[in-house]
């Protein structure tokens, strides 16, 4: 930047985006979203692949990569999951487990869980985003693959991460009545710049969400759901229950 005669405020000002986001793409880990790299690269007098060598051995798949340069730019990650544990708090082998058993090789099952893996640095950087993760108890007591023992691990995964307070941790418990969460899962991302956009799975291909409308409806879900979870001391209570219930 300093090179070009650029600061973190005169790039955010072409850009209209916040300082402190450009900042964040100094640094190791942190990959501006696709059309963002292209003006940077572009005012910077650099190749993007320079700048961001991580893009060019990325391992996700293509559609979700939009998604993932959001993830890491957020303030805040509202999670909703209905059956899984959420990607960025998962063990490389409950990954695996849930990557398995469809249409994808061996190949693309250990590329997919590696991708799924290293995106859960963002929750070890400072300045990273805050979790929020609302799970369906469901998700603590349906195994997965045929090992016990992976469930075991998983859930202490959680644990530790819920105890530690780098994840803010609400179960939805088994005996809740029918709740909107049972419609899916999804994600809103709180952007930096004040901006919200969401992140809703299917059984086809996933969507971005940024209009208004859809916003408004998932924040009245997520809002209904919370009501449903339970407070975070009795969250902690099932989850320890939940754990010990595999080991």
């Amino acid at each position: 930047m300093a090179a070009a005669g650029h600061t973190a405020e005169s790039l955010a000002g072409r850009l209209g985006v916040h300082p402190k986001t450009v900042a964040r793409w100094a640094n190791p880990g942190h990959i501006p979203q696709s059309r963002h790299r292209a003006t940077v690269a572009g005012l910077l007098a650099k190749d993007a692949d320079a700048l961001w060598p991580d893009v060019v051995r990325r391992r996700e798949p293509v559609w979700f990569r939009p998604w993932v340069d959001l993830e890491r730019e957020a303030v805040t990650l509202r999670s909703f999951e209905l059956t899984w544990v959420p990607g960025l708090l998962q063990t490389e082998a409950y990954a695996r487990a849930t990557l398995a058993g469809g249409v994808l090789t061996p190949e693309a099952v250990a590329e997919f869980a590696e991708a799924r893996i290293n995106r859960q640095a963002i929750l070890g950087h400072s300045g990273g985003p805050l979790l929020i993760a609302v799970l369906d108890e469901g998700v603590l007591r349906r195994r997965v693959g045929d090992d016990r023992t992976l469930m075991a691990v998983q859930l202490a995964r959680l644990l530790g991460h819920a105890e530690a307070g780098t994840v803010q941790l609400h179960i939805v418990p088994a005996d809740a009545p029918s709740y909107p969460g049972l419609d899916g899962p999804f994600t809103i991302a709180d952007m930096p710049d004040g901006s919200r956009v969401a992140h809703v799975d299917s059984a086809a291909q996933a969507q971005i969400l940024d209009q208004t409308s859809d916003l408004v409806s998932l924040e009245r879900r997520w809002e209904r759901i919370r009501g449903e979870a339970l407070p975070r001391g009795r969250s902690l209570e099932l989850l320890r229950e939940a754990a010990a219930s595999w080991t």
